[in-house]
């Protein structure tokens, strides 16, 4: 028998293979991997893949392709230390939580900095400043950011939309043949006449594994009624690494058609927060268990699902059998399967829907009286919810009842406006003033923002839950770690420990010998630190030296000493 090959089919096959070729390792050592694309993150989707570099910091990182660097960031989150390269088939890569740049390029970044007087820069750059070859190295690995180890962010984008692309479709070497894990499936009452097992609370079930699949645990059939949504509890694993990473395709059918899918092999950064819809959000607040839904809110624009017209809805039919099955797929296709389950049983069950106000996700909600504001615009909420508030007395040092803005297990894309009037404010604080938010079961505050008028303490969140209004006049600490009696400690450095307990560092400006020095600034260390620059500082002298740091409610703290360098 013979096959013939069509010009079409051989091109897509050397077009394949000549994506698997165009990019080399953006580091020379086995790539493992601790954070896959798309993986499930706190308000976001990861865009990248993470390679794990050893445990250490300062391995060699390489251009994977021709190009040029397109932006260079310097930041104390986020990505801290990060290159975009541009390349010529019209992809970006990015090389994020970096130790530090190659030589020429950290020179041009610190002109930068101290040009702009700011250690924080964004830097958008000409094409023809740093052309790349293919391996060159351009960097140093690091832990910078808001990094939780040392390890290498690595992106593909494509650079006319900046949307992040799958690096695992372009035949980098990542080993994977373990298909993803499944922990537990939840059973979710969608309308007010839904039940599952004869609650209108949603219910886990936990899995076993056999038979080359996974089943509920005693295989139960569960009674169900109304609308219900089904999610699952799902990570995956690559080879010679433990840590949790994400799937890349599921699929969800009912009697054995079709019900709802979704493939995630690219995405806006404009979409990136509908990942609060494209979990059970409720369950990761409570649980911290990310169950995957198998259904499609209405406000959720993630444009990843495909549907049979229900929204993966489940609607069964009184007294008949239905069969779930879910599929899920990693980047390499390596698959599993759950089945299981239900049956139609009506039952009429009580809902306390008595004196709360439905907000719609197609509209503007407000909610107000006589000491709060609530304002959510359109296009906020994912979905309907009936909205509760109260309030509860508070004591200390609290200038408002606290306000309970029903709670934080409704998510918001957009941010909302909370406003509430003040008690008892001293005119003196009124520019001190912030609105705190309260942690629901510590009692413990974080600012939220505020800015004070007319009795009325006004911000913007993207977070329901407990608020109540407090003041700030507490300045920041500064602790020095490389001075002691007028003497350096350490030779090549300054360093001091930052802390601020409520607003937040706002600003912070060292000066030598009268002139700004650039420190930068770890915030997950609370460090801030100068390396001496002979070519601006003139060494060998005795120096002034004076450190203010200031934090969001115009606090200052001021550390000033002399030495000889």
């Amino acid at each position: 028998m013979r096959i013939f090959f069509t010009p079409l089919f051989l091109f897509l096959v050397l077009f394949g293979v000549a994506q698997q070729r165009y990019y080399t390792d953006p580091v020379k050592i086995p790539l493992l991997l601790s954070g896959s694309f798309a993986e499930l993150r706190s308000n976001h989707f990861h865009s990248g893949i993470d390679i794990k570099t050893q445990g250490t910091t300062g391995l060699p990182v390489y251009s994977v392709a021709d190009g040029y660097i397109s932006r260079i960031v310097v930041s104390p989150t986020g990505y801290g230390n990060a290159l975009y390269i541009n390349h010529p088939n019209g992809t970006t890569s990015v090389y994020g939580h970096l130790n530090a740049f190659g030589p020429e390029i950290a020179k041009y970044v610190r002109d930068k900095q101290y040009e702009k007087h700011s250690f924080r820069v964004d830097l958008s750059i000409p094409s023809y400043l740093f052309p790349i070859k293919q391996n060159q190295e351009i960097a140093k690995s690091g832990n910078s950011g808001s990094s939780g180890g040392p390890h290498l962010h690595f992106e593909i984008r494509d650079t006319k939309n900046e949307e992040p692309l799958n690096p695992l479709n372009f035949g980098f070497p990542v080993k994977d043949n373990i298909a993803p894990k499944i922990f537990s499936v939840l059973l979710v009452p969608l309308s007010d006449s839904s039940h599952v097992a004869y609650s209108v609370a949603p219910k886990s079930y936990p899995v076993v594994f056999y038979d080359g699949k996974y089943h509920l645990k005693n295989n139960p059939t569960i009674p169900v009624w109304g609308k219900i949504g089904i999610a699952i509890q799902t990570n995956d694993y690559y080879n010679d690494t433990y840590n949790k990473c994400g799937i890349n395709l599921l699929r969800m059918s009912y009697n054995n058609e079709d019900q709802f899918s979704f493939t995630l092999n690219r995405f806006s950064f404009n979409d990136t927060r509908y990942i609060n819809s494209h979990i059970v959000y409720n369950a990761y607040i409570t649980e911290k268990r990310r169950y995957i839904k198998t259904w499609l809110e209405p406000g959720n624009k993630l444009p990843i699902y495909t549907h049979n017209g229900s929204e993966g809805h489940i609607i069964p039919e009184n007294e008949q059998n239905g069969l779930i099955e879910i599929e899920l797929q990693d980047s390499y296709k390596n698959s599993s399967i759950i089945d299981f389950s239900i049956i139609g049983k009506k039952a009429d069950l009580p809902h306390d829907n008595l004196n709360k106000v439905t907000f719609s996700y197609d509209k503007f909600n407000a909610y107000q009286n006589d000491s709060v504001r609530v304002e959510i615009p359109k296009g906020a909420l994912y979905s309907d919810f009936r909205f509760e508030y109260k309030t509860e007395p508070t004591s200390g040092d609290f200038y408002s009842a606290y306000h309970f803005l029903h709670n934080n297990t409704v998510p918001l894309h957009k941010n909302a406006t909370i406003a509430l009037r003040t008690n008892n404010l001293p005119e003196h604080l009124q520019s001190k003033v912030i609105m705190a938010y309260v942690h629901p079961v510590t009692g413990e505050f974080s600012a939220a923002g505020g800015h004070y008028e007319n009795g009325w303490v006004t911000t913007e969140t993207r977070n329901l839950g407990v608020y109540a209004i407090t003041v700030d006049t507490i300045p920041p600490e500064i602790t020095p770690l490389s001075i002691a009696d007028n003497k350096l400690t350490e030779s090549n450095r300054i360093r001091f420990k930052i802390k601020d307990d409520l607003a937040g560092i706002k600003t912070i400006e060292g000066l030598l010998d009268g002139k700004w020095a650039l420190f930068e600034y770890d915030p997950k260390t609370a460090t801030i630190t100068h390396y001496f620059d002979k070519e601006r500082f003139e060494l060998g002298k005795n120096h002034t030296f004076k450190l203010t740091i200031t934090d969001y409610r115009n606090n200052n703290a001021v550390y000033e000493t002399h030495f000889w360098k």
